[in-house]
């Protein structure tokens, strides 16, 4: 008899012996249903032995193996127990929530890709005689007519995604059906690409004979200067040599640019995407697409990390430096790291691309970790003219200076596009109380209710409260409530009314939230019906609007007095970022772009940088400052958070952490509040652990967060490894 040893979803850092006569060591990896209690819970096999410490009472019997489901590779399974291992989690949780949702049921199918096409009625449809206004139905018919054979189910959802009541129509008309697809051949036919620079081929070159092995780039380009044409360039030379590669962007927003890029180059080479916008179905068959090895090239967000890929070959992470790689709640894993971690295990090489890339990042290509690769000028195109308008003493229309509306007025003369950025959403931060000082508070955060005023509320960015916005204040009843400070909202509202005749749109997290949303907007913005551009950081990377020649900077000096060490960095990268998305082509417009950065503090470093566009220097001071002060990436850091109702409880359980081991080499600094305490009515608070040495933290927490565990407390607290807020 042998026993599997089987992750199971579970909050417990431990595998789970079964009696099995079936399984063998083929079958380590695989998908298989257990009892658990009293319930059969879905678990992933680990490793095969042949006794187990348990007694044989206690053990029960593997019930079943899910065979129409592939095993995890042990490639795979070796990164999942890295990241287990490193970042203190619990590995079931970690092997599971890296399978797609339906993998994780009992009643998981192997998907089969299906196919649309027209039925004999179908056929006798004519895209003519439909009614003009009905143009969804009249390109589906036309599209499904040239098709023969049929389209893939999932990319005519994805070209028609409004299109389901017609489908559902037709089909009960029996117009069109939905049969399973024949698999197609696999062709990696390139088109040609522009023309490469000097520099772009010198990147290409240097990363072309690493493949078979691994070798870490950093491609340090500036925005605009043609960092993506050398990933095309890259993947076609991994295509053929059928290698797959996985590319990695932070946000989710930025995949179908890219997308329609990478496939115009590579018309007939099966794209997958991977993230958490997709249905469970599509997540489902693409993952498989993936595993398969007929997916050429996966294009997903941190989550694609983990796919199974047999014929991996080459893995880029675009916008590296971006803090969206680095998991916030759960298993709290950098995709950058892992990734580096990945590409030396299949040995293969991965190139890290940014404008600013992370001090981290930065720090290990200057000392020739990484081999840097430089891309410093656009092609065929100036960089924008970076200037700082000073707002001292000024008078602001809602925020807006004289210098910025002057300078819109005149971009939108020529034609052409400005975007005026803004790092906050809604109408204003804070609603306030002139005669007694009262401020709009939320109930259950340690933070304030932003004016959201189109819908009359005001709301809590962290916990979702919200509530009607007053008419009088609750504390002394004046009725001349005023918000304060700006978001997105005002800022829209504001040039409404100064340019009644410009077509604006705001972006953010509100107007985005819908699906598809983003793509309509994107869409808007490229075929010139957009005069103006209000946006969050949402806008501010990867994105290539042709007529944008003018960025306005709205209040970015908050972030120079934060208390996060690495504000400057962040804030200097934003800037970096949304001043790049102006002035593409500007030369072809026959203009200068330009960029205006309001501030108080016109003479302060971090603009002085900004307007030489001196990433190198601005990244070297910090770097410098940070040696100074023993902060990453000098030091290596792990932080203890904790919950509860009272702050008292919370820093009491860290005051007891602080004791449970002794700590050589380990810096523990004193709990503290967390900067924002309470959310949602929970208290919050933190234990900093700090070395010059990564080993010496890590074999300090293992045996640290068993002593935790052991603790059996009943207030909630998590560890992560190498944090980035703190």
């Amino acid at each position: 008899m042998k026993f599997a040893r089987v992750a199971l979803d579970v909050p417990i850092n431990r595998l789970f012996d079964y009696r099995t006569d079936t399984v063998t060591d083929a079958n380590v990896g695989s998908i298989v249903l257990v009892p658990f209690g009293k319930r059969i819970a879905v678990g992933v096999v680990m490793e095969m032995a042949n006794a187990s410490t348990l007694p044989s009472a206690r053990l029960r019997g593997l019930l079943d193996v899910m065979g129409d489901v592939p095993c995890l590779p042990t490639d795979v399974l070796a990164i999942l127990q890295f990241c287990s291992d490193y970042y203190r989690h619990p590995i079931g949780e970690v092997v599971l929530n890296a399978l797609p949702t339906r993998l994780r049921r009992r009643n998981a199918i192997k998907p089969q890709r299906q196919t649309w096409r027209l039925t004999i009625s179908g056929m006798q449809l004519d895209p003519e005689s439909l009614p003009v206004r009905a143009k969804t139905q009249r390109d589906l018919v036309s599209h499904l007519r040239l098709s023969g054979d049929g389209i893939d189910a999932i990319a005519l959802r994805r070209q028609f995604p409004r299109a389901g009541a017609v489908l559902r129509d037709y089909l009960r008309r029996g117009l069109i059906e939905l049969v399973a697809a024949a698999p197609a051949p696999i062709s990696h036919r390139i088109l040609p690409g522009p023309a490469l620079n000097d520099a772009q081929q010198t990147a290409v070159e240097a990363v072309r004979p690493t493949f078979g092995r691994f070798a870490p780039f950093l491609l340090h380009g500036i925005t605009g200067s043609g960092k993506t044409e050398v990933y095309l360039e890259l993947i076609a030379s991994a295509l053929l040599e059928k290698r797959q590669t996985l590319l990695l962007v932070p946000e989710i927003n930025l995949t179908p640019q890219l997308e329609t890029r990478i496939q115009s180059r590579f018309p007939d080479t099966p794209i997958v995407r991977l993230n958490s916008a997709l249905s469970e179905s599509e997540r489902l068959q693409n993952w498989l697409d993936a595993q398969s090895g007929r997916a050429g090239i996966v294009l997903g967000t941190r989550l694609a990390l983990f796919t199974p890929l047999p014929n991996l070959g080459l893995i880029i992470v675009d916008e590296e430096h971006d803090p969206s790689f680095k998991q916030s709640d759960g298993l709290r894993y950098s995709a950058r790291d892992i990734a580096l971690l990945r590409a030396k295990q299949r040995s293969v090489p991965v190139v890290l691309g940014s404008a600013t890339p992370a001090l981290e990042t930065f720090h290990q290509a200057l000392g020739s970790r990484y081999a840097m690769l430089t891309l410093a000028h656009r092609p065929n195109a100036a960089p924008p003219v970076i200037e700082t308008v000073d707002v001292r003493g000024e008078t602001l229309i809602d925020g807006l200076s004289q210098a910025t509306l002057h300078t819109i007025k005149e971009t939108r003369g020529r034609g052409q596009q400005a975007l005026v950025y803004i790092n906050r959403r809604g109408y204003a931060p804070i609603l306030i109380c002139p005669g007694c000082n009262w401020t709009s508070g939320c109930p259950r955060c340690s933070v304030k209710l932003v004016v959201h005023l189109k819908s009359d509320l005001m709301r809590c960015h962290h916990c979702g409260h919200q509530e009607k916005i007053p008419v009088r204040c609750p504390q002394c009843g004046n009725a001349a409530l005023a918000p304060l400070g700006q978001g997105t909202q005002r800022i829209e509202s504001a040039l409404a009314r100064i340019f009644p005749a410009a077509r604006i749109l705001r972006i953010d997290r509100d107007t985005t939230s819908k699906k598809d949303a983003w793509n309509h907007m994107r869409r808007q913005i490229h075929d010139g019906e957009v005069d103006i551009l209000v946006g969050t950081q949402l806008l501010a990377k990867g994105h290539d609007f042709q007529r944008l020649t003018l960025v306005g900077v709205i209040n970015p000096d908050t972030a120079l007095f934060s208390q996060d060490y690495r504000a400057s960095e962040r804030l200097f990268a934003q800037l970096m970022q949304v001043a790049g998305r102006a002035g593409r082509a500007a030369s072809e417009l026959g203009t200068v772009s330009e960029v205006l950065v309001q501030t108080r503090y016109p003479q302060h470093p971090l603009y002085r940088a900004l307007m030489n566009q001196d990433y190198t220097g601005f990244a070297a001071s910090v770097i410098e400052e940070r040696h100074s002060a023993g902060l990453p990436p000098f030091v290596f850091q792990a932080l203890l958070r904790a919950e509860a109702k009272s702050l008292d409880k919370a820093l009491e359980f860290l005051t007891t952490a602080k004791s449970l081991l002794p700590h050589e080499g380990i810096v523990m600094n004193d709990p503290v509040p967390m900067t924002i305490t309470r959310v949602a009515g929970i208290e919050r608070a933190q234990l900093l652990l700090e070395s010059s040495s990564r080993a010496v933290l890590q074999a300090f927490l293992k045996p640290w967060m068993q002593k935790l565990r052991e603790s059996k407390s009943r207030l909630r607290w998590s560890l992560e490894v190498d944090p980035v807020d703190i």
